[in-house]
């Protein structure tokens, strides 16, 4: 498991949940970055690209809901044909990054 075992999920951060999650999809061969878009606000802060496949990801903290900027960048990018993902739990984040 992780270095998070003796902390309930509802107490998790956010990044309790992006640290793990990450490292799982570098073993699963996944490229990553952390994305900056000066100017925008609210695009999903990682982006991970495998065998011509390119996911956006916005990790959460568990149970914790987008910002409206955030769920407004997310629908354009959806209606503009992206991948983007919210996150806020490792089962989803494994079976997403398998």
């Amino acid at each position: 498991m992780t270095d998070f075992d003796d902390i309930k999920p509802d107490e998790w951060l956010e990044r309790e949940v992006e640290r793990p999650a990450k490292q799982f999809a570098k073993q699963q061969g996944w490229w990553l970055a952390k994305f900056v878009s000066p100017g925008l606000r609210g695009v999903p802060d990682d982006v991970f690209i495998r065998d011509g496949r390119v996911l956006w990801i916005e990790f959460k903290r568990p149970g914790k809901d987008l910002r409206p900027q955030q769920k407004k960048r997310v629908r354009e990018m959806r209606e503009h044909g992206a991948e983007v993902h919210v996150i806020d739990n490792l089962a989803d984040a494994y079976a997403l990054l398998r």
